[in-house]
């Protein structure tokens, strides 16, 4: 027999057993990894349902749903007050009006005059953004009596009530740079400022949104008047 010929026998044999032995270390190697993957699906699921079953997630998530409910009946409870709108009421109204609620805000008016037709304009756009406070107006000429206990000189006037007592007032647009063109915000900024209001956040979100989306039609226009040169 060629010698050459045994050699190259002995060799083909030799690799062929390597590549069966590498084949099967590979198959061995795929099963472990499918083992390790299903392992690890079963922990999963047992963490899954351990947090399900979690007595302290359970209490937080109950502790929400309770003080979720308990801000929509006070939200409830404020609208029949009276919150949320901008009313008029009469002078027989005024004192169940400002004693009846923590924060009240009083615009003691004119029907002719323009300044008052003003300030009437923002606070009705304040009152549904925020329920906390109550807001009202009271015609003047009609409440002589009032008019003449909190000494009313000037119109507009808007007084400020805290639990029943006036703390503060607005006369005429002095705190609002004393002109007419003041924004909803000039003024919002003034009531936040008194402690009349709370914080808005959600608005303020809205703001940065519109604000950011102004400058960005700002520069596209720009932009678009560089390309046109």
């Amino acid at each position: 027999m060629d010698p050459n010929a045994v050699k190259s026998t002995l060799s083909n044999l030799a690799f062929g057993n390597v590549m069966v032995a590498a084949a099967r270390d590979y198959q061995k190697e795929l099963m472990a990894q499918e083992k390790a993957q299903a392992s690890a699906t079963a922990n999963e699921e047992v963490d899954l349902d351990e947090l399900m079953d979690d007595p302290e997630l359970e209490r937080l998530h109950a502790d929400r749903i309770a003080a979720l409910k308990k801000e929509a009946e006070k939200r409830q409870e404020l609208k029949r007050q009276g919150h949320g709108e901008y009313r008029e009421i009469t002078e027989g109204d005024f004192l169940a009006e400002v004693t009846g609620t923590e924060k009240v805000i009083c615009h003691f008016y004119h029907r002719e005059f323009y300044r008052c037709k003003i300030m009437d304009k923002h606070l009705k756009s304040l009152a549904p953004r925020h329920l906390e406070t109550k807001f009202v107006k009271l015609d003047a000429e009609n409440a002589p009596f009032f008019v003449a206990k909190l000494a009313i000189k000037t119109l507009p006037c808007v007084i400020f009530f805290r639990n029943g007592i006036a703390i503060d007032r607005l006369v005429g647009f002095q705190d609002l740079g004393g002109k007419d063109d003041f924004t909803t915000k000039a003024l919002e900024i003034l009531l936040l400022r008194k402690e009349m209001i709370k914080e808005n956040k959600l608005e303020e979100e809205e703001d940065d949104d519109y604000h950011e989306n102004r400058q960005r039609t700002v520069r596209s226009s720009v932009n678009a008047d560089s390309d046109s040169d």
